[in-house]
């Protein structure tokens, strides 16, 4: 049996605290905390201690020039970011007793997901739902997964260097990554390119080609190519990567569908080799302890059947050199 503490403790807690301390955690500190809510400091500072007296645990420990967070702390943060998920969910699940379907898809998504099947699937449904709206927060994979798990998305579209163990994922496309090389590089101009060309070059690279990282053919090729053994530029952005790639920091490898616009406007060229290119799978992941709203059911029922309807090999991009 509960203790009447216990019992009487969802009823005294100021349910505010939560979210104090959640961007507490967030933002690695008090003071970055203030500025985020736009509070003073000292008010911070305040809601912190009385959360720390309501549960009767110390949650972060405050030092000069250190912030941690405790065990007890990291058990709360999570709490804390479930109920936020949850509350955020509220005016969607609150517009379904409508006649027209309404509500709310927020998608995390890494950098430049381009797929015309997908395209097709958000079209049929904007045009078929006009009362749903939409926001797009682009960032890095990890991070997805992270605004999926903690139900802060209603889905997400990124890369994965692992099987998540409690989310569901299905490949949404493949695509095919090549090099290239900027219009101030000197291979850019030359008749012909042999992958001799290539060794020593200095490269450019994303943050998730390292060893064990989603995208670790890069690599590989990079080393069967003989490339510089360390990189000169390195991103999580396609745009920057392209960037880099343009203004002759060194070689990079883009996605080939996504790059072929470039190619043909004459502003990077592809490198060889120009077969056996590097093939990533692009997923898209869900939260199944999540409480979807009927917008959110619809939508992924309508792209799970782009998929059954499209094979694999349809969604993948890129398979013709430029």
């Amino acid at each position: 049996m509960q203790s009447p503490n216990r019992n009487r403790f969802p009823w005294n807690l100021d349910w505010n605290l939560l979210r104090t301390y959640m961007v507490v955690v967030e933002q690695r500190g008090i003071s970055k905390a203030a500025a985020f809510l736009g509070l003073k400091q000292p008010t911070v500072s305040a809601a912190l201690k009385r959360l720390e007296s309501a549960v009767g645990k110390q949650l972060v420990v405050r030092k000069p020039n250190e912030f941690s967070v405790t065990r007890a702390g990291q058990a709360l943060y999570t709490e804390c970011t479930t109920i936020f998920g949850a509350v955020s969910q509220l005016p969607a699940i609150l517009e379904e007793d409508v006649a027209d379907l309404r509500g709310h898809l927020s998608i995390a998504l890494t950098s430049s997901v381009i797929s015309p099947h997908f395209d097709d699937v958000l079209h049929r449904f904007a045009v078929a739902h006009p009362n749903v709206t939409y926001a797009f927060a682009v960032h890095e994979s990890e991070d997805v997964e992270s605004m999926v798990s903690l139900n802060r998305s209603s889905f997400g579209i990124c890369l994965l260097s692992r099987v998540p163990r409690n989310l569901n994922h299905v490949v949404l496309y493949r695509e095919y990554f090549g090099l290239y090389c900027g219009p101030r590089h000197p291979l850019f101009r030359a008749e012909t390119i042999s992958p001799k060309d290539l060794e020593g070059e200095p490269f450019v690279a994303f943050q998730t080609e390292a060893l064990g990282g989603p995208l670790e053919d890069i690599s590989k090729l990079r080393t069967r190519l003989k490339l510089s053994p360390h990189w000169r530029g390195v991103s999580s952005s396609l745009n920057e990567i392209r960037r880099m790639i343009m203004t002759n920091i060194g070689i990079g490898a883009l996605p080939v569908h996504v790059a072929r616009q470039d190619v043909v406007a004459g502003h990077i060229r592809q490198l060889p080799p120009y077969e056996n290119l590097p093939l990533v799978s692009i997923f898209l992941i869900s939260n199944p302890t999540r409480r979807y709203t009927e917008a959110e059911a619809s939508f992924l029922a309508a792209l799970s059947l782009e998929m059954t309807k499209v094979g694999i090999e349809e969604r993948t991009y890129g398979m013709q050199p430029s």
